[in-house]
């Protein structure tokens, strides 16, 4: 599986089939992280946590408080894209991270929105970043 991270008309291609996005909420400025499988039907929502809670930042049904972070399984179909942009507010933009890779900074300026997304196979041969 590949993952496509498209900004600013480019295309970088990771081989990987799982990442996790951390960000910091502009508001409250707590740590928000989720887990995602990248498969052909979509990006698939696995887990999600939130260190605290607060305005938009509620944790979701079942929710189990386990090292200080609110975790919980949200029942999302698979998203064909997603789509992260920053605020400004925060200072920092998206964290993704996947086994065995260095972490990327993303959308770290607000007006660098990063598309996401399963890569069809002729995206993969397209040239990265």
């Amino acid at each position: 599986m590949s993952l496509c991270i498209v900004t600013a008309g480019k295309t970088l291609t990771l081989a990987v089939s799982l990442f996790t996005l951390s960000w910091t909420h502009s508001v409250e400025k707590t740590g928000w992280q989720e887990d995602w499988r990248v498969t052909v039907t979509g990006l698939q929502l696995l887990q999600a946590r939130v260190k605290g809670s607060g305005a938009g930042m509620e944790p979701g049904d079942g929710a189990v408080l386990r090292h200080g972070w609110w975790e919980w399984q949200p029942q999302l179909p698979p998203q064909q894209h997603l789509l992260l942009a920053a605020s400004g507010a925060t200072g920092e933009g998206w964290n993704l991270c996947a086994p065995g890779q260095a972490c990327l900074r993303l959308a770290e300026v607000a007006d660098e929105p990063v598309a996401l997304s399963f890569c069809e196979p002729d995206q993969e041969a397209k040239p990265a970043l």
